[in-house]
């Protein structure tokens, strides 16, 4: 646990926020500091209930960007799904800016933080929990369906997927770098190129053209137990945190979902790496995500060939973050050296072989 990058929202400064959306209601108390390093949020106590502020800097996010995100919310809850939702202002805006930051406001969603107090992408309690997530993110792809905006804007900290859906990958991550120049004065002194075409030919080869065969499609991004709320049963309540959304597939989504709680990261590398898995977990993930949606097959294995390389594009993304908008070297050498190389090269050791190996061996228990 390190120090939040960003200052908490004071009083005052949510008072003056929620003066701008007319259904917030009074203040009575900030109730919680959200802990998570990319922005800030606190949950507030009205006297017209519970609300959820949360604040980025404008280098993270812009009015713009965040309306991007908004859109998609707002299309998932006209089709009924879980999401939270979000108040205007007068002028019927969901984001507002005020000096280097931008801020959304939504009501405190339904559905109990299970995970409030355990570190991002760590595994799910339970397999029962494991398949709940599988068929709630099947649900959130049937509604996707007729959301037909554009890919985001390039934007920190988005999973986006220029690079993996390439025909020349090595390609796409040189105009990726060359579009991003602290991202590129990051890596100048390190030989990503050699590293990455390393990983791309052992992990990559035909990609492109299973990706060619997937439906377009807006997701998530960032499916994982703590952007999730839970009823008493064990259900998926509320969707949260479309941060990451953005439009790629649904094998992609799945990929994700599967590369942030099925493993035993934060061990990576601490003598125990051919323990790191957990396939029943995935594989219990698959069986959720199958009974969610009679799926057709090839999105599963797309999934699991998407797996070793799916986190590559966001790693870049939050190497650009931490060398460009806060300025620090030593969380970019990591999302370089642990995060980005290290997972990839895990999924190359016998124990990465083997899971990926058990799951394309059905993907269900």
């Amino acid at each position: 646990m390190e120090a939040p990058t960003w200052p908490a929202i004071t009083p005052d400064e949510a008072a003056a926020i929620l003066a701008r959306f007319p259904a917030a209601g009074r203040i009575e108390a900030l109730r919680w500091h959200s802990p998570r390093p990319f922005s800030a949020a606190t949950l507030i106590e009205t006297g017209n209930g519970g609300l959820f502020l949360k604040r980025h800097h404008r280098r993270v996010r812009t009015v713009a960007g965040l309306m991007e995100e908004h859109r998609f919310i707002a299309h998932l809850s006209a089709a009924g799904a879980p999401v939270p939702e979000l108040l205007h202002t007068a002028e019927g805006e969901s984001a507002v800016a005020s000096g280097q930051w931008t801020y959304e406001l939504q009501r405190q969603a339904a559905g109990e933080d299970v995970y409030r107090d355990r570190l991002s992408w760590t595994p799910f309690r339970s397999l029962d929990h494991a398949q709940a997530a599988g068929e709630a993110l099947a649900r959130l792809h049937r509604a996707s369906h007729g959301f037909d905006a554009p890919a985001r804007r390039q934007q920190p900290l988005v999973a986006s997927f220029a690079i993996l859906a390439a025909a020349d990958p090595m390609a796409a991550v040189e105009a990726y770098v060359e579009a991003r120049p602290a991202l590129a004065a990051f890596l100048a002194d390190r030989p990503w190129r050699r590293r990455l075409s390393t990983l791309f030919a052992a992990s990559g080869r035909g990609l492109a053209a299973i990706v060619a065969r997937q439906v377009p499609l807006w997701t998530h991004n960032d499916w994982h137990p703590s952007n999730l709320l839970w009823s008493g049963d064990g259900r998926v309540r509320t969707w949260l945190d479309f941060g990451l959304a953005d439009r790629n597939c649904a094998a992609h989504d799945l990929a994700i979902a599967i590369e942030r709680t099925a493993f035993a990261w934060l061990e990576l590398g601490q003598g125990r790496d051919d323990d790191l898995a957990d396939p029943l977990a995935a594989q219990m993930l698959i069986a959720g995500y199958r009974m969610g949606d009679a799926a057709d097959r090839s999105v599963v294995e797309a999934a699991i060939r998407l797996l070793p390389l799916v986190h590559v594009e966001f790693a870049l993304s939050e190497i650009d973050y931490f060398a460009g908008i806060v300025d620090d070297r030593a969380a970019a050498a990591l999302a370089w050296d642990t995060y980005l190389l290290g997972h990839a090269e895990w999924f190359l050791s016998p124990a990465g072989r083997d899971v990926c190996a058990r799951l394309s061996d059905g993907g269900s228990v």
